[in-house]
Protein backbone atom coordinates (compact mmCIF):
# COMPACT_ATOMS: atom_id res chain seq x y z
CA UNK A 1 0.00 0.00 0.00
CA UNK A 2 1.29 3.46 -0.93
CA UNK A 3 0.01 6.41 1.09
CA UNK A 4 -0.13 10.06 0.09
CA UNK A 5 0.64 12.38 3.00
CA UNK A 6 -0.15 16.12 2.91
CA UNK A 7 1.67 18.16 5.55
CA UNK A 8 2.95 21.55 6.65
CA UNK A 9 5.87 22.75 8.75
CA UNK A 10 7.66 25.74 10.16
CA UNK A 11 11.23 25.17 8.99
CA UNK A 12 12.89 27.49 11.51
CA UNK A 13 14.26 24.81 13.81
CA UNK A 14 14.76 22.08 11.21
CA UNK A 15 17.96 21.42 9.28
CA UNK A 16 15.93 20.99 6.13
CA UNK A 17 13.70 18.18 4.93
CA UNK A 18 16.13 15.31 4.36
CA UNK A 19 17.07 12.92 7.15
CA UNK A 20 20.63 13.54 8.43
CA UNK A 21 22.50 11.77 11.23
CA UNK A 22 22.32 13.61 14.58
CA UNK A 23 20.37 16.54 13.10
CA UNK A 24 16.71 17.44 13.50
CA UNK A 25 14.99 17.33 10.11
CA UNK A 26 11.37 17.21 8.95
CA UNK A 27 11.77 13.79 7.36
CA UNK A 28 13.51 12.34 10.41
CA UNK A 29 10.89 13.74 12.79
CA UNK A 30 7.95 12.38 10.79
CA UNK A 31 9.53 9.00 10.16
CA UNK A 32 10.23 8.58 13.86
CA UNK A 33 6.57 9.37 14.65
CA UNK A 34 5.31 6.93 12.01
CA UNK A 35 7.67 4.22 13.28
CA UNK A 36 6.16 4.54 16.78
CA UNK A 37 2.73 3.85 15.29
CA UNK A 38 3.44 1.30 12.55
CA UNK A 39 6.89 -0.03 13.45
CA UNK A 40 9.63 -0.80 10.96
CA UNK A 41 11.80 1.79 9.25
CA UNK A 42 9.45 4.04 7.26
CA UNK A 43 10.98 6.12 4.47
CA UNK A 44 9.16 9.11 3.03
CA UNK A 45 9.55 10.41 -0.52
CA UNK A 46 8.78 14.12 -0.82
CA UNK A 47 7.64 16.44 -3.62
CA UNK A 48 10.27 19.10 -2.83
CA UNK A 49 13.28 18.72 -0.55
CA UNK A 50 13.39 22.06 1.23
CA UNK A 51 16.57 23.54 2.71
CA UNK A 52 17.24 24.41 6.34
CA UNK A 53 14.89 27.17 7.49
CA UNK A 54 12.45 26.90 4.57
CA UNK A 55 8.77 26.43 5.43
CA UNK A 56 5.93 24.52 3.77
CA UNK A 57 2.18 25.07 3.94
CA UNK A 58 1.34 22.35 1.39
CA UNK A 59 4.11 19.77 1.15
CA UNK A 60 3.33 16.31 -0.29
CA UNK A 61 5.03 13.00 0.47
CA UNK A 62 4.38 9.33 -0.11
CA UNK A 63 5.08 6.28 2.01
CA UNK A 64 5.22 2.64 0.92
CA UNK A 65 4.06 0.32 3.70
CA UNK A 66 5.51 -3.10 4.35
CA UNK A 67 3.06 -5.95 4.90
CA UNK A 68 3.66 -5.69 8.64
CA UNK A 69 3.04 -1.95 8.69
CA UNK A 70 -0.13 -2.37 6.65
CA UNK A 71 -1.45 -4.98 9.10
CA UNK A 72 -0.78 -2.65 12.03
CA UNK A 73 -2.48 0.24 10.25
CA UNK A 74 -5.61 -1.76 9.42
CA UNK A 75 -5.91 -3.56 12.74
CA UNK A 76 -6.24 -0.49 14.95
CA UNK A 77 -9.38 0.96 16.49
CA UNK A 78 -9.74 3.18 13.42
CA UNK A 79 -8.51 0.94 10.60
CA UNK A 80 -8.74 3.47 7.77
CA UNK A 81 -5.60 5.20 6.43
CA UNK A 82 -7.16 8.65 6.96
CA UNK A 83 -6.98 8.11 10.72
CA UNK A 84 -3.20 7.91 10.52
CA UNK A 85 -2.97 11.72 10.22
CA UNK A 86 -4.45 12.22 13.69
CA UNK A 87 -2.30 9.47 15.16
CA UNK A 88 0.89 11.03 13.79
CA UNK A 89 -0.10 14.46 15.08
CA UNK A 90 -0.81 12.93 18.47
CA UNK A 91 2.70 11.50 18.63
CA UNK A 92 4.17 14.86 17.58
CA UNK A 93 2.54 16.47 20.61
CA UNK A 94 0.91 19.86 21.27
CA UNK A 95 1.91 22.85 19.13
CA UNK A 96 4.38 20.93 16.92
CA UNK A 97 6.30 22.70 14.15
CA UNK A 98 5.27 19.99 11.69
CA UNK A 99 1.72 18.68 11.21
CA UNK A 100 0.03 16.19 8.90
CA UNK A 101 -3.10 17.54 7.23
CA UNK A 102 -4.34 14.31 5.67
CA UNK A 103 -3.39 10.77 4.69
CA UNK A 104 -4.97 8.92 1.75
CA UNK A 105 -4.32 5.74 -0.19
CA UNK A 106 -2.36 7.01 -3.20
CA UNK A 107 -3.85 6.43 -6.65
CA UNK A 108 -2.16 3.98 -8.97
CA UNK A 109 1.12 5.36 -10.37
CA UNK A 110 1.38 8.23 -7.87
CA UNK A 111 4.89 9.36 -6.93
CA UNK A 112 5.07 12.45 -4.71
CA UNK A 113 8.29 13.62 -6.36
CA UNK A 114 8.24 12.41 -9.94
CA UNK A 115 4.52 12.70 -10.68
CA UNK A 116 4.48 16.42 -9.82
CA UNK A 117 4.10 18.74 -12.80
CA UNK A 118 4.90 21.96 -10.92
CA UNK A 119 5.72 23.47 -7.54
CA UNK A 120 4.82 26.92 -6.25
CA UNK A 121 6.72 28.93 -3.64
CA UNK A 122 6.00 32.26 -1.97
CA UNK A 123 8.66 34.59 -0.61
CA UNK A 124 7.89 37.39 1.88
CA UNK A 125 9.92 40.60 2.19
CA UNK A 126 9.37 43.53 4.56
CA UNK A 127 10.95 46.87 3.68
CA UNK A 128 10.85 50.45 4.95
CA UNK A 129 7.29 50.84 3.65
CA UNK A 130 6.05 48.26 6.16
CA UNK A 131 8.75 48.49 8.80
CA UNK A 132 10.21 45.58 10.72
CA UNK A 133 7.78 43.39 12.68
CA UNK A 134 9.54 41.07 15.17
CA UNK A 135 6.50 38.80 15.26
CA UNK A 136 7.07 38.02 11.56
CA UNK A 137 10.81 37.42 11.75
CA UNK A 138 10.42 33.64 11.36
CA UNK A 139 8.79 33.85 7.93
CA UNK A 140 9.67 37.26 6.50
CA UNK A 141 13.01 38.69 5.35
CA UNK A 142 13.80 42.29 6.26
CA UNK A 143 15.39 44.63 3.69
CA UNK A 144 16.43 48.07 4.98
CA UNK A 145 15.32 49.99 1.88
CA UNK A 146 12.13 51.13 0.16
CA UNK A 147 11.71 48.64 -2.67
CA UNK A 148 10.19 49.42 -6.07
CA UNK A 149 7.70 46.57 -6.45
CA UNK A 150 6.77 47.49 -10.02
CA UNK A 151 10.38 47.24 -11.15
CA UNK A 152 10.76 43.95 -9.27
CA UNK A 153 7.66 42.54 -10.95
CA UNK A 154 8.89 43.57 -14.41
CA UNK A 155 12.26 41.94 -13.76
CA UNK A 156 10.58 38.75 -12.53
CA UNK A 157 8.40 38.50 -15.62
CA UNK A 158 11.46 38.77 -17.87
CA UNK A 159 12.83 35.52 -16.43
CA UNK A 160 9.88 33.32 -17.33
CA UNK A 161 10.10 30.42 -19.76
CA UNK A 162 12.32 27.44 -20.51
CA UNK A 163 15.95 28.34 -19.80
CA UNK A 164 19.17 27.16 -18.27
CA UNK A 165 19.17 28.75 -14.79
CA UNK A 166 22.76 27.82 -13.90
CA UNK A 167 23.45 31.43 -12.88
CA UNK A 168 20.66 31.21 -10.30
CA UNK A 169 21.41 27.74 -8.93
CA UNK A 170 23.93 26.22 -6.58
CA UNK A 171 25.69 23.65 -8.79
CA UNK A 172 25.43 19.94 -8.10
CA UNK A 173 27.51 17.39 -9.95
CA UNK A 174 25.70 15.86 -12.96
CA UNK A 175 22.48 17.75 -12.12
CA UNK A 176 20.79 19.74 -14.84
CA UNK A 177 19.89 23.40 -14.29
CA UNK A 178 17.37 23.59 -17.14
CA UNK A 179 13.93 24.52 -15.84
CA UNK A 180 10.64 25.98 -17.07
CA UNK A 181 9.76 29.01 -14.96
CA UNK A 182 6.00 29.07 -15.44
CA UNK A 183 5.15 32.09 -13.30
CA UNK A 184 7.12 34.70 -11.40
CA UNK A 185 5.74 37.98 -10.14
CA UNK A 186 5.74 40.43 -7.21
CA UNK A 187 3.02 42.37 -5.41
CA UNK A 188 2.34 43.99 -2.05
CA UNK A 189 -0.34 42.41 0.09
CA UNK A 190 -2.92 44.37 2.09
CA UNK A 191 -0.39 45.01 4.89
CA UNK A 192 2.30 46.20 2.46
CA UNK A 193 4.51 43.08 2.64
CA UNK A 194 6.13 42.26 -0.69
CA UNK A 195 5.16 38.78 -1.90
CA UNK A 196 6.89 36.85 -4.66
CA UNK A 197 4.97 33.99 -6.27
CA UNK A 198 7.24 31.58 -8.13
CA UNK A 199 6.00 28.52 -10.04
CA UNK A 200 8.10 26.10 -12.09
CA UNK A 201 8.09 22.52 -13.26
CA UNK A 202 10.93 21.99 -10.76
CA UNK A 203 13.62 24.02 -9.01
CA UNK A 204 17.33 23.46 -8.66
CA UNK A 205 19.21 24.08 -5.42
CA UNK A 206 18.77 27.66 -4.04
CA UNK A 207 17.07 28.77 -7.29
CA UNK A 208 14.07 30.54 -5.75
CA UNK A 209 16.12 32.47 -3.20
CA UNK A 210 18.57 33.55 -5.91
CA UNK A 211 15.75 34.69 -8.22
CA UNK A 212 14.28 36.64 -5.32
CA UNK A 213 17.67 38.17 -4.56
CA UNK A 214 18.01 39.36 -8.16
CA UNK A 215 14.66 41.14 -8.07
CA UNK A 216 15.35 42.69 -4.66
CA UNK A 217 18.56 44.11 -6.17
CA UNK A 218 16.38 45.67 -8.89
CA UNK A 219 13.95 47.00 -6.28
CA UNK A 220 16.84 48.64 -4.41
CA UNK A 221 18.11 50.22 -7.65
CA UNK A 222 21.42 48.34 -7.56
CA UNK A 223 20.90 46.68 -10.97
CA UNK A 224 18.68 47.44 -13.96
CA UNK A 225 15.57 45.45 -14.82
CA UNK A 226 17.13 43.96 -17.95
CA UNK A 227 20.21 42.80 -16.07
CA UNK A 228 18.45 39.87 -14.39
CA UNK A 229 17.84 38.13 -17.75
CA UNK A 230 21.38 38.96 -18.87
CA UNK A 231 22.76 37.26 -15.77
CA UNK A 232 20.61 34.19 -16.48
CA UNK A 233 21.88 33.97 -20.06
CA UNK A 234 25.53 34.30 -18.98
CA UNK A 235 25.12 30.94 -17.18
CA UNK A 236 27.56 31.84 -14.40
CA UNK A 237 26.89 32.77 -10.78
CA UNK A 238 27.74 36.34 -9.89
CA UNK A 239 28.10 38.39 -6.71
CA UNK A 240 25.62 40.89 -8.22
CA UNK A 241 22.89 38.56 -6.94
CA UNK A 242 22.51 37.69 -3.27
CA UNK A 243 20.82 34.46 -2.27
CA UNK A 244 18.30 35.67 0.31
CA UNK A 245 17.63 34.05 3.67
CA UNK A 246 15.63 30.83 3.92
CA UNK A 247 13.19 32.30 6.48
CA UNK A 248 11.14 34.15 3.86
CA UNK A 249 10.47 31.10 1.68
CA UNK A 250 7.44 28.79 1.85
CA UNK A 251 6.40 25.91 -0.41
CA UNK A 252 2.72 26.66 -0.95
CA UNK A 253 1.43 24.23 -3.58
CA UNK A 254 2.36 21.14 -5.61
CA UNK A 255 0.50 20.32 -8.82
CA UNK A 256 -0.22 16.82 -10.15
CA UNK A 257 -1.91 15.60 -13.34
CA UNK A 258 -5.10 13.53 -13.52
CA UNK A 259 -4.83 10.11 -11.90
CA UNK A 260 -4.60 8.25 -15.21
CA UNK A 261 -1.52 10.33 -16.14
CA UNK A 262 0.42 9.96 -12.88
CA UNK A 263 2.55 6.98 -13.88
CA UNK A 264 3.44 8.41 -17.29
CA UNK A 265 4.42 11.73 -15.72
CA UNK A 266 6.65 9.97 -13.19
CA UNK A 267 8.43 8.04 -15.94
CA UNK A 268 8.84 11.19 -18.00
CA UNK A 269 10.27 13.22 -15.11
CA UNK A 270 12.88 10.61 -14.24
CA UNK A 271 14.54 11.17 -17.60
CA UNK A 272 17.35 13.71 -17.53
CA UNK A 273 16.25 17.16 -18.70
CA UNK A 274 17.72 18.48 -21.91
CA UNK A 275 17.08 21.96 -23.30
CA UNK A 276 14.39 21.62 -25.95
CA UNK A 277 13.79 17.92 -25.31
CA UNK A 278 10.22 16.62 -25.65
CA UNK A 279 9.74 16.19 -21.90
CA UNK A 280 10.14 19.92 -21.18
Amino acid sequence: MRLRIDLAYDGTDFRGWARQPNLRTVQGTLEAAIARILGGDPRLVVAGRTDAGVHASAQVAHLDLTEGQERRLLSGRRPEPAALAGRINGVLGPYPDVAVHRVDVAPEGFDARFSAVWRRYAYRVADRVTGYDPLERGRTTWVAAELDVDAMDAAARSLRGLHDFAAYCKPREEATTIRTLLEYGWHRDASGILIASVKADAFCHSMVRALVGACVAVGEGRIEIGRVAEIRDELERTNEVKVLAARGLTLTEVGYPADDLLAARAEQTRARRELGSPDE
